[in-house]
Parts: structure tokens; C-alpha cells; sequence
């Protein structure tokens, strides 16, 4: 198993890059929702990726109802700045969904409303509206890989 990075709708194929590349450091998957905002072929995508993109599990779908449709029995956590609970006070376990919304408007509130439970922001100051979408994903990804014991990293 292994822990699935969702990028819904995402807008800056360097942040894509960015993340596409910690998913292949790391074995995670990457999920990428569409519309996106940039084309896959993309030369700042691929640039940002590197040369780990043969190394990168991705799997493209059309809607957010798509990925939990076809991963049903899975467990699905949402970065917010709406959300009154820190990404520490959280347990991931292996195989769990880390979902990130587009990097201007972050994740459509109907999905918020589904899942208040899974809400998790990182703290921050006032003066900072949001982080990059990429450190973000690294940050709370290296959370749940720290919690279930870096397993198959060395």
C-alpha cells in the first residue's frame, strides 16, 4: 500500500511538477482531478518533475466523485485553511487520500460540507493567506509517513 496525493483541479504545472516528485521519492500516488490548468505535456511540468516521471504512479479522473467512487473503502483527509483542526491531530495510516484544491481557490466547498470531519489546516500566520500548494502536500504527506513509520523509505 501507500499513502495517494489528490490534486483537484490544479492550476501551476511547476507545483504538479513539485509534487509528482515527492510522490516518486516516496512511492505515493498521484491523482490528478481535472480540469487542470496546464496541459500534461507541459514543459514546466516536466521540468519540475524532473526526470522521476517513469517513477511517478498517477492515475487522471474527471471529477473528485471519481476518485471516491473507485477508492470507496478508502479514507480521505482535506487541506483547508477552513478548518479548525491542525494536520498533528490527525492518525493517517497507509493507503490513506490526501486531498489539496486548486492553488487560488482551494477545494470547492461542497466537498468541505461532505466531509467536516476530515478537515485539517496547518497553522500559520495572519499575515499569509495560504502556503505553496507543493510544500503543503510534503508537509502533511511527510506527517503520515512519519506516524506510520517511514515504511519502504530508507
Amino acid at each position: 500500500m501507500a499513502f495517494h496525493i489528490v490534486l483537484v483541479e490544479p492550476e501551476i504545472p511547476a507545483n504538479t511538477g513539485n509534487i509528482a516528485r515527492t510522490c516518486a521519492a516516496t512511492g505515493t500516488w498521484l491523482h490528478l482531478v481535472r480540469p487542470l490548468g496546464f496541459n500534461t505535456d507541459d514543459r514546466t511540468l516536466k521540468r519540475a518533475g524532473l526526470d522521476y516521471w517513469h517513477a511517478v504512479n498517477i492515475e487522471y479522473h474527471d471529477s473528485f466523485q471519481e476518485v471516491k467512487d473507485k477508492y470507496k473503502d478508502s479514507r480521505f483527509f482535506f487541506a483547508t485553511t477552513k478548518a479548525d483542526k491542525l494536520y498533528t491531530e490527525f492518525s493517517f495510516q497507509d493507503g490513506d487520500f490526501l486531498v489539496f484544491g486548486k492553488e487560488t481557490k482551494g477545494l470547492p466547498a461542497e466537498i468541505l460540507e461532505q466531509h467536516p470531519t476530515a478537515l485539517m489546516r496547518m497553522p500559520m500566520t495572519e499575515a499569509v493567506r495560504s502556503l505553496n500548494l507543493s510544500n503543503s502536500a510534503a508537509i502533511i504527506l511527510y506527517e503520515g509517513l512519519r506516524q506510520t513509520g517511514f515504511q519502504g523509505l530508507k
